[in-house]
């Protein structure tokens, strides 16, 4: 006890002296402990402090205590999580190789299975859909895909019912692609699955079997009735012979009540011989056929018997011909008589069969191609009696007979019949029709038509060319018979009265005619005259001549001429026209004869009327450009300049109307005279300095050594130069150069201005040289459209020509050429 004193003594000092002060600063509700007590102090134990030493104690070991109990479970509990940690990693292990086992046995065959986890829930899909003939496992909900539309309807109805109601179905079915599939569906542990699996193996071979043997039952239930409705007598024997099925008209026939009891008894249809032949057949294995006359219900017809052997023994069927042997009958009787008919005929009949040969030919035959009798009777085929005519000369002449023989037998397989005429050689014409026959082969008939034929080709060819004469004349022509009435007449007299409507097939009286053409030309003493004319009212028939001045306008020149049948010709010849000229030419003239005054006056007006007061305009406004009456500022100089210009401008318009007027008179002369070539050129080009340094243009000028000189005008030559390069300036840009050029080519001079601006389009190229014809082109250059046009009148009156070269994007050159001699031009002058 006193070591436990002591150790409680010791544990009360170390509180008095060391825990005291840790919790002095507030432990115990404010309890606090003082300064540290002197050495030597005494200590006064007081019922507060054993209490407070007493319940740390115990914290500590109640703290202890937990930890250590804490410790021991913490350690029991993760052993015990330890071992269900390895229990579940080893269930998982055996649940994945559980599922491996059922994806390798999923995929062991040809299936897909599909499951829904609850009926709005997206289906998930497991296999492969490739046996269904669809692309990708979710294409095995699409049914219509890959089944027949009925199956497919009730696998969609199965499947709602699964998912809506937990219903299980199950059956098979044959996909679109050929395979059976086995569709099962049914509800696993609250999931709706549906497995759709390819039937294969010994399964799959006896369901397409069995589907095989569907079809052929199907197929022998329909023969079967079909040979059962048969009116044709038909029945099946077994490989002894006995009658074993027959069918409704076999026991009519026999005289049955139906087949089933004809057969039980045996009754046979055919006679003792026929079956005596058809038992021979049966006992040999091969088929039997024969046309017998049979007894059927009590009349006798004649039969087609046809049996044949089965795999199950023999099948027979009898066919009534009766009506077809009587139609034969009546038939050979017809043809007996149509043979006779055409043995009177003169027209040459031949029939040949399908395989070519002669099968009958009349008398008239044998002497249209003078065939020998005997050669006939030996049946000869069609290539054999063309070759013999050809050979004596009696067929048409050809370069090729072979393809014209060859034509000739396609009537052989022809569906309908054809016709030719064939010219023989000794003058004859001989019309061929060949006319197929339904059985096969060909009838021939050959008429010898030359007499007619060369009468109707003589006949056609007056007609043709009397009606070709008279429909091609300019004249209106009509023919009246003796009792009045319209027999001939031509378009050119229907257009020229304006008559609607074929006269010729109408056959109107003259008074019908005469009322039709009146509006035109009211007459009435012409027609009178007319009218008696036709109709014979005259005393002498005779010709009458009159001219018609319609309303129109048109001018007709009308005859009639007797004609010697009694009929009366009637023409009427449109002198419109030469009447028309000869006013047109009187009037020309008159007007011709007041241009050439107005003309001439409106030359001198523009000459001395408006050129003198322009001169005097410009030379005042140069007067004033110069400052020679004093001095003047930018603007008055500026003024003066745009006032030359625009005199030059308008004095060069002038001039070349008054160029034109006087080479339209006929008025201008060329002073011709030997000109240098390279001076003119380039006395023109100074004249356009100017122009050409405000533009910054750049003029070219390329003069061939063997250029030589022209005689020419000089001073006309320098204004086609002028206008020419001008142009060419109006339709450049800033920058671009302008070439003239030179050469000699012959006896002509070529002088070619060429720029590289827009150029000219198609349309356009044809109007350049016309007068007032001004296109800008999208340029800046305006102009009245003169220039060009005087370039060409002066350089054709050198009798030179103008061409031009151009196209939109690659510029223009416009060439004039002309003569070196000038020999035009002096025979001008």
């Amino acid at each position: 006890m006193a070591p436990t004193r002591r150790n409680g003594a010791g544990r009360g000092q170390n509180a008095r002296s060391g825990v005291g002060r840790v919790l002095a600063p507030g432990f115990g509700g404010g309890v606090a402990a003082g300064p540290a007590l002197a050495q030597g102090e005494p200590l006064l134990r007081t019922p507060v402090d054993w209490l407070s030493t007493g319940s740390l104690s115990l914290v500590l070991m109640g703290l202890t205590v937990f930890a250590a109990t804490t410790s021991v479970l913490y350690v029991r509990e993760r052993a015990r999580w330890q071992r269900r940690e390895s229990e579940l990693a080893g269930e998982l292990e055996a649940a994945r190789s559980h599922q491996e086992r059922l994806s390798a046995l999923l995929a062991a065959d040809p299936q897909v299975v599909v499951s829904w986890n609850g009926e709005k829930a997206q289906p998930i899909f497991e296999g492969d859909s490739g046996f269904l003939g669809a692309a990708g496992a979710s294409m095995a909900l699409a049914y219509g895909a890959w089944a027949p539309p009925a199956d497919a309807k009730k696998l969609e109805l199965a499947t709602d019912a699964l998912k809506q109601r937990g219903e299980a179905f199950g059956f098979t079915l044959r996909s679109k692609a050929g395979p059976f599939i086995d569709a099962e569906g049914r509800a696993v542990a609250g999931r709706a699955v549906i497995r759709l699996r390819e039937v294969s193996g010994e399964r799959a071979r006896l369901m397409t079997l069995q589907g095989e043997f569907e079809r052929v039952s199907a197929d022998h239930d329909a023969l079967a009735a079909l040979l059962a409705a048969l009116p044709q007598p038909a029945w099946t024997r077994a490989p002894d012979g006995r009658l074993t099925w027959a069918n409704a008209a076999y026991a009519r026939a026999v005289e049955a009540s139906d087949g089933r009891e004809a057969a039980k008894a045996g009754m046979e249809l055919l006679d003792r011989g026929e079956r005596e032949g058809a038992a021979a057949a049966r006992r040999e294995a091969r088929s039997f056929s024969v046309r017998a006359p049979v007894i059927v219900a009590g009349q006798r017809r004649t039969l087609d018997v046809l049996e044949l052997p089965t795999p199950s023994g023999f099948a027979g069927i009898a066919t009534d011909m009766s009506e077809l042997e009587a139609v034969r009958a009546d038939l050979q009787r017809q043809m007996d008589a149509h043979v006779r008919t055409l043995d009177r005929l003169t027209t040459a009949v031949a029939v040949f069969d399908a395989g070519q040969r002669l099968l009958y030919a009349n008398a008239a035959y044998g002497a249209l191609w003078s065939l020998d009798p005997g050669f006939l009777d030996g049946k000869p085929s069609d290539g054999e009696i063309l070759d013999r005519l050809r050979a004596e000369r009696r067929l048409p002449e050809l370069g090729d007979y072979r393809s014209w023989k060859a034509a000739v037998q396609g009537a052989y397989t022809s569906p309908r019949a054809s016709e030719d005429w064939w010219y023989l050689p000794d003058g004859r014409t001989v019309h061929v029709v060949a006319s197929p026959n339904p059985q096969g082969g060909v009838t021939y008939l050959f008429n010898d038509v030359t007499e007619r034929f060369t009468l109707e080709s003589r006949f056609n060819a007056l007609s043709r060319t009397q009606r070709e004469t008279l429909d091609s004349l300019r004249e209106g022509v009509a023919v009246f018979g003796s009792d009045g009435r319209l027999k001939l007449s031509n378009p050119a007299f229907a257009q020229s009265w304006k008559i609607q409507g074929d006269l010729s097939a109408a056959a109107p009286h003259i008074d019908e005619v005469v009322r039709l053409c009146r509006p035109l030309f009211p007459d009435d003493t012409v027609w009178s005259e007319l009218h008696s004319v036709v109709t014979g009212l005259r005393d002498a028939r005779e010709d009458y001549v009159c001219r018609m001045e319609r309303r129109d306008g048109a001018v007709l020149d009308c005859a009639a001429a007797p004609l010697p049948d009694g009929a009366t010709l009637l023409s009427f010849a449109d002198v419109t026209a030469s009447v028309n000229v000869e006013r047109a030419l009187t009037d020309k003239n008159e007007a011709l004869e007041t241009f050439s005054r107005l003309r001439e006056d409106f030359v001198h007006h523009v000459s001395y009327e408006l050129r003198s007061p322009l001169t005097n305009i410009i030379g005042f406004a140069q007067l004033l450009g110069e400052e020679t009456v004093g001095p003047l500022n930018e603007k008055q100089r500026d003024y003066a300049g745009h006032i030359l210009r625009s005199s030059g401008a308008l004095l060069a318009i002038i001039n070349d109307i008054l160029d034109l007027a006087t080479i339209d008179n006929g008025a201008l002369q060329l002073d011709l005279d030997e000109v240098d070539v390279a001076e003119t050129i380039a006395q023109a080009a100074a004249g356009l300095h100017d122009r050409l340094t405000d533009s910054k243009m750049t003029l070219e000028v390329d003069i061939a050594p063997q250029t030589g000189p022209l005689r020419a005008d000089g001073k006309r030559l320098r204004q086609v130069l002028f206008n020419l390069i001008s142009n060419a300036i109006g339709f450049s840009q800033p920058g671009q150069t302008i070439t003239v050029s030179a050469g000699r080519i012959g006896e002509d001079v070529r002088l070619t201005v060429a720029d590289q601006g827009r150029g000219i389009p198609a349309e356009v190229k044809e109007k350049v040289f016309d007068r007032f014809e001004s296109h800008s082109l999208g340029s800046r250059h305006r102009g009245v459209g003169l220039g060009l046009s005087i370039v060409r009148s002066i350089v054709e009156l050198h009798g030179g020509r103008v061409e031009l070269d151009s196209a939109p994007g690659r510029g223009t050159r416009v060439t004039a050429v002309i003569p070196s001699s000038g020999a035009l031009s002096d025979a001008a002058e």
